[in-house]
């Protein structure tokens, strides 16, 4: 509820930048999709699993094909990683 009450507050643009250096996620992602999120990435396998990490307004960070990385990268970038469903 309070998340509801906060949104209903705040413009695009402030919710867009919640979090912002602070926080990051990471997401498994499937080859097709990866031009839009890293259009200079070369073509990719799509048998392989991909995970990527984004900052906090969806900026994408890093591609790779280990899940370990994306946890790593985030530490070093004192992100905060959440997870989404």
């Amino acid at each position: 509820m309070l998340l509801k009450e906060a949104s209903a507050r705040l413009t695009k643009s402030e919710l867009a930048h919640l979090g912002a250096g602070e926080v990051g996620y990471i997401r498994k992602m499937k080859s097709d999709e990866v031009s839009r999120c890293f259009p200079e990435a070369p073509e990719i396998d799509p048998t392989l699993d991909l995970w990527a990490l984004f900052a906090a307004d969806g900026t994408p960070i890093l591609l790779t094909d280990n899940r370990s990385s994306t946890f790593f990268k985030a530490a070093e970038d004192d992100l905060k990683t959440v997870s989404l469903h």
